[in-house]
C-alpha cells in the first residue's frame, strides 16, 4: 500500500453498553447518598459535584453515539474536524471490544489517555494494515480504568 494512500471509514464514535431501568435507580440511590453524607458533613461544593455528574452521567448514558468518518493518510488520522498525528504515538493495538472492533494508540506522553478509534469489520484487515505501515503494533490490555467503565456499563 502506498504511504500517500488515503483510507476512509465510518464508525460510531463509542460501544453503547446496554443499562436497564435498575442501573439508573442505583445510579440516582448512589447520587443521592453520596450528596446527603456531604450535606451532614456541610462539604457544599462535594455535594454540588455529585449532583452535577449523576447529571452528567444520565445525559450521556441516554445520548446515541454520533457516526463519525474517519480518513487516514500519511501524515495522520482526521476524526471529523480533529486530526492526530501520528508522531504523536508510539504503538498501536487492535482489540475486540464486545464485538466492535478497535484501534487503540497509545500516546507518547507519560499522562495522555490512550485513543480509541473503532471500525467496521469488513474494513479491518486495511485499516490494520495501513496503521501497520506507520506504527509499531503492540498487545493491548484494558487499564484499571477501562476495566471500571466496562463494569459500570459507561
Amino acid at each position: 500500500m502506498d504511504n500517500s494512500k488515503h483510507i476512509s471509514w465510518e464508525a460510531q464514535e463509542y460501544v453503547s453498553r446496554d443499562k436497564n431501568v435498575g442501573w439508573y435507580i442505583a445510579l440516582v440511590i448512589i447520587g443521592l447518598s453520596l450528596t446527603a453524607v456531604g450535606v451532614l458533613v456541610k462539604w457544599w461544593s462535594f455535594s454540588l459535584l455529585i449532583v452535577v455528574s449523576v447529571i452528567a452521567l444520565i445525559v450521556y448514558s441516554v445520548r446515541p453515539p454520533r457516526m463519525l468518518k474517519y480518513t487516514m493518510n500519511s501524515k495522520g488520522l482526521k476524526e471529523g474536524n480533529r486530526m492526530y498525528n501520528f508522531e504523536d504515538f508510539r504503538a498501536f493495538g487492535v482489540i475486540n471490544d464486545g464485538g466492535h472492533y478497535a484501534i487503540v494508540l497509545t500516546p507518547r506522553k507519560r499522562f495522555s489517555p490512550r485513543t480509541w478509534v473503532y471500525f467496521p469489520e469488513q474494513q479491518g484487515e486495511g485499516i490494520v494494515d495501513a496503521f501497520g505501515m506507520r506504527l509499531p503494533m503492540e498487545e493491548v490490555k484494558l487499564d484499571v480504568i477501562d476495566k471500571i467503565v466496562r463494569a459500570l456499563r459507561i
